[in-house]
């Protein structure tokens, strides 16, 4: 049977573009895909034959042989050609043109469970991940920093050999195929076998397991960024266990905030409570704050009341995203003696009757006046 024009197949003319044939390729692969065509020849057929097409089409070496000699320049010289069409190869070749680089899966893998056909689009396999707790100051969190983790982890032992998986013929997957009330529908899913490695353990080292694995303590050197909170969590990739064959899951570090002697946090603002007495809230005094960064001196006006806001500005904690950095909010309680001597109850009681000593609320704000002196 002779064959048909490859321009014909694809639909395109013969001054198309690269892009126009790989475009034209792409939706005659999607329409006649194995996945969407399960058990049907004559769509298999005509996916063989797109690919065949594509093969040489896409090619500008090959593609002038066939305009000038048409099949009889190009027979034998493409991977698909003399009739010895193979599936797998072409998922293998052609994979960015089913949606993923080489080897990736196509379009349809997401809607019909995954892996589908081809041993070229198998999964690599993937260790397990390691969670460890990470406990960090509030110096460490404003600034950040850099730390070195000792833990434990699975590593491929040194003198491991293996062999393909004889279920998955190393694919590290297997299929099949279920009758739904959408038709038939083909899943894969791990190979139990090999546990999705696609290889078998072939020599054991002594002290390994049976995968091959033996346990080790490592040291990982990870960069906090600064602005991290209490429950997030870091994820180091490839510091994880190992899986023979496969690639190393990740290091998942969660932060644990450990407690300032004298700072809180609340978002990215940080929090003192400064406690004056009557004196200096009366007359006014320059006093030390600690900051995360060191001390800091502010300044008391005279007449300040217990429960104002001070705040100093960037000297909070960063925004772990980068957008702003918080402040430093000062707390002012005025302290009040419960217990006096008979020469300071004598002072305080000559104090009773003057008259900057009675309250006089039209001299205090309100609680709204001071929320908007706050945020201004």
């Amino acid at each position: 049977m002779a064959k048909r024009d490859f321009y014909e197949i694809l639909g395109v003319s013969k001054d198309a573009t690269e892009a126009e044939i790989k475009k034209a390729y792409r939706k005659k692969a999607i329409q006649f895909h194995p996945d969407k065509n399960p058990d049907d020849k004559s769509a298999e057929d005509k996916f063989k034959e797109a690919a065949e097409a594509y093969e040489i089409l896409s090619n500008a070496e090959k593609k002038q042989r066939y305009d000038q000699y048409g099949h009889a320049g190009v027979d034998g010289q493409g991977g698909f050609g003399g009739g010895g069409m193979n599936m797998d190869d072409i998922f293998s070749q052609f994979g960015d043109i089913f949606g993923g680089g080489g080897g990736g899966g196509s379009p349809f893998e997401s809607f019909f469970g995954g892996g589908g056909r081809g041993g070229g689009r198998s999964r690599q396999a993937v260790g397990s991940n390691i969670r460890i707790k990470l406990k960090l100051n509030l110096e460490d969190i404003t600034s950040g920093v850099e730390k070195k983790i000792k833990y434990k982890k699975k590593v491929v032992a040194k003198g491991v050999t293996f062999d393909n998986c004889a279920t998955c013929g190393g694919r590290g997957q297997v299929t099949r195929v279920q009758s739904t009330f959408l038709g038939q529908m083909q899943t894969a899913s791990p190979c139990p076998t090999c546990r999705g490695m696609g290889k078998k353990v072939k020599n054991v080292p002594p002290g390994a397991d049976g995968m091959g694995l033996i346990t080790e303590e490592v040291t990982t050197t990870i960069q906090i960024p600064a602005g991290v909170a209490d429950g997030m969590q870091l994820n180091v990739r490839g510091k994880g266990n190992e899986m023979p064959g496969g690639a190393a899951g990740d290091l998942i570090v969660l932060v644990e905030e450990t407690k300032h002697e004298n700072l809180e946090r609340d978002g990215n603002n940080i929090i003192f409570n400064l406690h004056i007495s009557f004196p200096q809230a009366a007359l006014g005094a320059d006093v030390e704050v600690p900051t995360v960064s060191g001390k800091a001196r502010i300044k008391i006006e005279p007449g300040t009341p217990s429960g104002k806001v001070l705040r100093l500005r960037g000297k909070g904690i960063p925004d772990v995203n980068g957008y702003a950095t918080g402040d430093q909010l000062i707390y002012v309680n005025v302290f009040t003696p419960k217990k006096l001597n008979s020469e300071e109850k004598a002072m305080m009681k000559q104090l009773l009757d003057s008259e900057n000593f009675t309250p006089d609320p039209t001299q205090e704000k309100g609680f709204f006046d001071k929320m908007k002196d706050f945020f201004n």
